[in-house]
């Protein structure tokens, strides 16, 4: 077994690298592969934010064969680090055939990495941009994965113990369907905080509606969790770099914002999932992969509901209401049969009772792991 630290620019083994999952999950029919394009992105030190301020370590675990048996990513982000004081890593994109050897060699060569550049603690899984889902999925593994979020062999979770972690949070998904008796008593609520404190719903119908946005939603966004300990405020090239990843496949009329005045002061932002089209496409594209997703968004019954939230001061005065009633309309406006809602963490304990009161069911578990180095 031998551990290989990779060159962005090696054409082969960031092949290997990006090949991995594809074998690990080849009988695995619940699995969706992340698109090619985005995993490209994690090694262009150009074009990708991140390493406009930030490090990345990428690593493969060979057979004597020269196969890949597992891979990991170890990234040093500044700009989290300077905002919160720490000297923390993030490991992302692990994935490994039931090989605790080449795991456990894996992980120390990322350790090893970390230690060099000054870090005195690991904690994961977590991506480059907070549009990268969180965590080890510990339950729901008959489900199939919400676009964009993580999922992995159940296997994983004894690899990553056994290399030193232990748990540091959950973080809960939770099944919305179409037919649930949604309390009538919450659209009320919203009607009435609108009417009170001068509060509106703004709505959108095109992608360039949506570009318009981006700068406004970059300074909700800041306000509202870029502030709080354990995130980090987006800057211009993420929240630009985000959007444009995102716009090609959202539906404006799922993208809702509360405004007081002309100020946004709350969003919400769901999508339709095309998880399906994915699997067929391979995760690919091009040449024509595009035509399969875009007719996906058209016509899947799934809506995933992946960022709410409000400005602290509303949040007791009725703007979690009005989140939650426009989550309902997006769902039933839009005809869709199933919803998600997607990766709401252990710190928002209010709203995981809330939406549990309503019925939600919370049938996917993903873990956050630590280390101290």
């Amino acid at each position: 077994m031998k551990i290989v630290h990779i060159d962005p620019a090696d054409r082969y083994r960031t092949e290997q690298f990006i090949d991995l999952p594809n074998k690990i999950y080849s009988d695995t029919p619940q699995w969706v592969p992340p698109l090619a394009t985005d995993t490209r992105r994690i090694f262009d030190t150009k074009g990708n934010p991140f390493f406009h301020h930030s490090r990345a370590a990428f690593f493969l675990a060979l057979a004597a064969d020269g196969s890949a048996v597992a891979r990991l990513a170890v990234l040093n982000n500044h700009h989290y680090n300077d905002f919160n004081h720490e000297q923390t890593a993030f490991f992302y994109h692990f994935e490994c055939f039931y090989h605790p050897e080449a795991s456990i060699m894996l992980f120390d060569a990322g350790f090893e990495w970390a230690r060099i550049a000054g870090l005195t603690k690991i904690i994961g899984p977590r991506g480059f941009s907070s549009l990268d889902g969180l965590g080890l999925l510990g339950k729901g593994f008959e489900h199939r994965p919400a676009f964009g979020i993580p999922y992995n062999q159940s296997y994983y979770a004894d690899l990553v113990e056994a290399a030193g972690f232990t748990t540091e949070s959950d973080i809960v998904s939770g099944y919305l369907p179409s037919d649930m008796q949604f309390p009538e008593k919450v659209h009320r609520i919203s009607e009435l905080v609108q009417k009170r404190r001068g509060l509106s719903i703004a709505r959108y119908h095109s992608r360039s509606d949506l570009r318009k946005l981006v700068p406004q939603f970059k300074d909700l966004y800041n306000a509202m969790l870029g502030s709080l300990p354990g995130n980090v405020p987006l800057t211009d090239q993420e929240a630009k770099s985000i959007a444009e990843q995102l716009l090609w496949f959202a539906d404006p009329r799922l993208i809702k914002v509360i405004m007081k005045d002309n100020t946004p002061i709350g969003f919400l932002f769901a999508y339709p999932d095309i998880s399906e089209a994915v699997q067929k496409t391979k995760g690919r594209v091009y040449p024509l992969g595009w035509i399969k997703l875009l007719l996906e968004k058209r016509h899947t019954r799934w809506v995933n509901n992946n960022g709410a939230g409000s400005l602290e001061e509303y949040q007791c005065l009725g703007g979690t209401a009005i989140l939650f009633s426009e989550m309902n309309k997006s769902i039933t406006e839009g005809g869709f049969k199933h919803a998600e809602i997607v990766q709401i963490g252990a710190e928002n304990e209010k709203m995981q009772r809330e939406l549990r009161e309503m019925g939600i069911d919370f049938y996917k578990t993903h873990r956050m792991y630590q280390k101290s180095l």
